[in-house]
């Protein structure tokens, strides 16, 4: 039981999972393969990641798997928000370069479908926000890279002044889009 809006890239979906609550708290499938399958996101995950950024304006990001162990991502918040983004970096892509950003909270009890193929990343709005995602291949230092989150060839609006951002060393020294290693 969800519902699945496509957003302004192809294969990027906000998916909205059922809740249901009454005086006792709620009750949510968040995940459900055959449900998922039925709505046409026939993925197998193998992996979940949780992260905790204990300050507001925490960014990580852009980063992605380069085939072959490439990686589908289905991201949540189940704990404060973020500002999520999706870069396509397929050279082959008409959308090419294009992101999108959509908040993802836990408020709102909505996911981020990130295909294969896209870099990904975050900032979060509020402390302590927790981010929960599966992914369909295991992590692979190897096959692991980074985007520049400020790269000005892409031109992500960021909610936050450069200065108030915190980053990873990784994050910090990512290459631009002209110098990663991306998908064809």
């Amino acid at each position: 039981m969800i519902e699945v809006k496509p957003l302004a890239l192809e294969g990027v979906l906000e998916i909205l999972p059922k809740k249901f609550g009454d005086d006792r708290g709620f009750f949510s499938e968040t995940y459900n393969a055959q449900s998922f399958a039925e709505a046409g996101i026939p993925l197998q995950f193998v992996q979940d990641n949780h992260s905790l950024s204990a300050a507001k304006g925490v960014l990580r990001g852009l980063h992605y798997q380069l085939p072959p162990r490439a990686q589908d991502k289905l991201v949540r918040v189940v704990k404060g928000s973020i500002l999520d983004v999706v870069v396509d970096i397929r050279k082959s892509s008409p959308t090419f370069m294009k992101w999108l950003s959509l908040e993802v909270s836990a408020k709102k009890w909505n996911q981020i479908l990130v295909p294969k193929g896209f870099a990904h990343g975050f900032v979060t709005l509020e402390e302590n926000t927790e981010v929960v995602y599966k992914v369909t291949d295991y992590y692979s230092p190897e096959h692991d890279r980074s985007l520049r989150f400020d790269d000005p060839s892409i031109g992500v609006a960021w909610p936050f002044e450069k200065s108030v951002l915190q980053l990873s060393d990784k994050d910090r020294n990512a290459p631009v889009l002209d110098g990663a290693d991306i998908f064809p």
